[in-house]
């Protein structure tokens, strides 16, 4: 299964399908942040509480990151080696923005998730919050969330990705579908609704969290 184009289009499906999963979850729970620092802050205690299950997700994410990665660089490149030479004038009339920038997007979603690692687990983009703990001694990572995204830049960053990842799952949710076979006239119509349903949705969540900070909607009892 692997070693054939369709098979590979199968498994990048699987691990889209999983990765997907874990981007709603995980928005879900950082929308907290609306619930002020005790909703939050006793969240991310419970989290690290289940250390067991924290380091099988992580490790199973890491597995369909890479596996995702790989898949969609082999598919690119096996797709502009069956075309070695371009068309002289080449004008797309079918294909979109969002599939013709499937690789670029992709590696901008890599490239942000660096950068989110080193913001929030590992705390090397700002360490002076790293150590913070909230009045019930928690680690305060309401704290840090606010006076993370109180920056421009870093706000900027994160809606930017974010813009990217819609842009990505525009073309990847409906295309999953189709590489595991879902995909039926009857059902075609709900499966182009959730390609953008689920994309505007994701987005809007995940940009309204440090849009709110930035502007001072959100984090306001936060001093500093």
């Amino acid at each position: 299964m692997f070693r054939s184009s369709i098979g590979r289009k199968a498994l990048m499906a699987v691990t889209g399908f999983g990765l997907l999963g874990y981007v709603i979850v995980h928005m879900i729970g950082n929308l907290q942040v609306y619930q002020g620092p005790d909703a939050l802050n006793a969240y991310a205690k419970m989290l690290k509480g289940m250390a067991t299950l924290l380091w099988g997700a992580r490790l199973t994410l890491l597995v369909l990151f890479a596996a995702h990665v790989y898949l969609g660089v082999a598919l690119y490149r096996e797709n502009r080696a069956a075309r070695p030479i371009g068309y002289v004038r080449f004008q797309y009339e079918q294909a979109s923005v969002a599939t013709r920038t499937m690789l670029l997007s992709g590696l901008v979603i890599l490239a942000f998730v660096i950068f989110h690692l080193l913001h929030f687990t590992f705390a090397a983009v700002q360490p002076e919050y790293a150590e913070w703990k909230d009045p019930a001694g928690r680690p305060d990572v309401y704290a840090m969330v606010v006076h993370g995204f109180r920056n421009p830049v870093i706000t900027t960053s994160y809606v930017v990705a974010q813009l990217f990842l819609g842009l990505h799952l525009y073309h990847a949710v409906p295309s999953m579908f189709q590489s595991v076979g879902l995909k039926h006239p009857r059902y075609n119509p709900l499966i182009r609704t959730l390609g953008v349903v689920i994309p505007l949705v994701i987005v809007a969540g995940n940009v309204s969290m440090p849009l709110s900070i930035l502007f001072g909607i959100v984090g306001t009892s936060v001093g500093g």
